[in-house]
């Protein structure tokens, strides 16, 4: 099943802007670096290691050489060996990564890759690296957050889970060494505030559990390990400090900077998928149409007519898009039956990018005369106290107090008439803009940092 869904990932690259002239003559002597693979986690997609990958960028690190993978079916099954729709086993992903790095392989000619997973992303490495004929492929393993020992570890409690440290499938992973030799490890984690990394069950939903795990979950015996204070579970793969620590680590050397450095031009692309039975696939949604539109950052309104359209083909690419990295943009996707409607603000796009995803979801549940705005937070959690937001103004609320453990907040505005929405995360402003009398509508605030 597996090997079937691969042959639907979308090109390793397509032909971008030239760099600046700058950034091209600083990495021109580096083409013999090796590739970097970016491996996101459950449910997740390539989408979210864009800002990562433009900080390697914008250290001088060839944007040829770094790649992110959509592994089809990111929900994991209830066990690791159950065959359920829309949802994979570590086999199931082993595979479609083992052959993603195949295909980097024959295209830059490198001897070896470097991977680079997020939470369930690292096990599926290590997997890949220990039992997949990875290890002759493979140069370094960087796991971030990744629950190497579980996110319980109980005899008694789904002992199929790949989840549970206890269970079968990481006890083989981790018999033994749990490096391989060969291969450099880095393991990174929080210091406490990883979700998945706590000796109390409360963000798994019941706080009378003992997991059995702790802060120290993520570690790996025999590699580096880095712990990363402050960091949430995401955060510690996607974080200006994470990428200090894998540049560091692949390099050998410091980054210049962790901040992203703006090109002239962002040429950008990327996939639509959908949700079905209730989960994300990762593969394309053929006949899906993408507007483009500019947008006044202080109201949210379209400045004119579209800037680019598009319908999606069998690979689902809804670009290329030349972009102005200074502009604000309201992306319109529209799903092939027209059941979805989805309006997409996001975060200055700053660089060229090859994985700005789109999913469209099944819509939330809510009052029939309303429309969804939601803010959401891909790359980190929130958290009680150490952030703020806020639809104008006011908090927002569901976020839970505690180690920070949702990366969304939804709110609903009556459809009588448009009206800007002004939502905020920390320092950072995104403004939207609702339309009336639609109410397959949702409008979606995304911040990337």
């Amino acid at each position: 099943m597996a090997a079937a869904c691969c042959t639907l990932l979308p090109p390793l690259s397509r032909p971008l802007a030239a760099q600046s002239t700058a950034v091209a003559r600083s990495v021109a002597p580096q083409q013999s670096a090796l590739p970097i693979v970016f491996v996101h986690g459950n449910g997740d997609h390539a989408g979210l290691w864009d800002t990562t990958i433009w900080r390697f960028e914008s250290n001088g690190y060839p944007a040829n050489r770094l790649f992110a993978v959509d592994l089809p079916n990111p929900l994991s099954s209830s066990t690791i060996r159950a065959a359920e729709l829309n949802r994979s086993t570590p086999e199931d992903q082993t595979a479609a990564l083992a052959a993603y790095v195949t295909r980097v392989l024959l295209q830059t000619g490198a001897p070896k890759v470097v991977l680079v997973g997020s939470s369930r992303g690292g096990m599926t490495i290590r997997n890949y690296v220990r039992f997949g004929g990875g290890a002759a492929h493979v140069s370094h393993v960087i796991t971030c957050g990744s629950p190497n020992h579980g996110v319980f570890a109980l005899r008694e409690m789904q002992p199929l889970s790949e989840y549970n440290g206890a269970g079968e499938y990481l006890q083989r992973l981790n018999a033994g060494s749990e490096v391989v030799a060969g291969v450099r490890f880095l393991a990174l984690r929080s210091d406490s505030l990883d979700k998945y990394a706590q000796a109390s069950g409360a963000g798994l939903g019941n706080p009378s559990m003992k997991t059995g795990v702790d802060a120290t979950g993520p570690a790996l015996r025999g590699a580096t390990n880095v712990v990363l204070p402050g960091t949430d579970h995401r955060e510690v793969a996607f974080g200006p400090a994470s990428f200090a620590a894998q540049y560091r680590f692949v390099t050998q050397r410091a980054p210049r900077t962790t901040a992203i450095v703006a090109d002239t031009v962002a040429v950008l692309n990327g996939m639509v998928s959908r949700n079905v039975n209730d989960g994300p696939t990762n593969l394309p949604t053929i006949g899906a149409q993408v507007t483009v539109y500019t947008v006044d950052p202080t109201t949210g309104m379209r400045s004119g007519s579209a800037v680019h359209r598009a319908t999606t083909g069998v690979m689902g690419e809804w670009g290329p898009f030349r972009a102005q990295p200074t502009q604000t943009y309201e992306f319109e996707v529209v799903a092939p039956d027209s059941s979805v409607l989805l309006h997409v603000y996001r975060s200055p796009l700053l660089r060229s990018s090859r994985v700005v995803n789109f999913r469209l979801p099944s819509l939330p549940a809510g009052k029939k005369d309303s429309t969804s705005v939601l803010i959401t937070r891909p790359r980190g959690y929130f958290g009680v106290g150490r952030d703020t937001v806020q639809f104008d103004g006011a908090a927002a609320r569901g976020i839970t107090p505690g180690v920070p453990s949702v990366d969304r907040a939804i709110r609903w505005f009556a459809t009588d008439s448009s009206r800007t929405v002004v939502t905020r995360v920390n320092g950072e402003t995104i403004v939207v803009r609702t339309r009336p009398d639609d109410k397959r509508r949702l409008v979606l605030a995304e911040f990337l940092y």
